[in-house]
């Protein structure tokens, strides 16, 4: 009777012959998912101004982003917190209509009435420089303005 006797079953060993394939399938979901920044910052981190009411942009595809600070290389474009990037690039008020007729070639002709201009200025930026900047973004009705800043009312 020996012969059937019954063997201790243990737990079965996991298969892991699917692992590589699934870790494979997230590294390209992610690869494929994932963008990066397209511009590199040569203004210095803004601290955003606080605000109590915001409220956040849908469409960030149909968004260009104006930033206004200090320059990181002072030595080459001066100081003060007045410099404006546009793109990879410290400009001049007077190329931000450039700069947005750019902006809207990309995109077609159905989405432009839904283009917003973000504009993220540095507390210690000068009014008068965000003043210009509206103005010019007039002059090519690009009317839509978002004023970038942080939530709460820490200052």
């Amino acid at each position: 009777m020996s012969k059937f006797r019954k063997k201790k079953k243990g737990m079965p060993a996991v298969n892991t012959a699917a692992l590589p394939d699934i870790v494979f399938m997230l590294l390209f979901f992610f690869m494929v998912t994932t963008t990066m920044r397209e511009t590199s910052l040569k203004i210095e981190n803004p601290s955003l101004p606080s605000a109590t009411e915001i409220k956040k942009l849908e469409h960030k595809s149909l968004v260009s982003t104006i930033y206004v600070g200090k320059a990181k290389e002072t030595d080459k474009y001066g100081t003060g917190y007045n410099r404006i990037q546009l793109n990879d690039k410290i400009a001049t008020p007077e190329d931000v209509p450039a700069f947005i007729l750019n902006a809207r070639l990309d995109v077609s002709d159905g989405e432009v009435p839904f283009m917003t201009t973000s504009i993220k200025a540095d507390k210690k930026s000068s009014v008068g420089t965000i003043t210009d900047i509206r103005l010019k973004l007039r002059d090519v009705n690009a009317l839509k303005i978002s004023y970038s800043t942080n939530s709460g009312s820490d200052n």
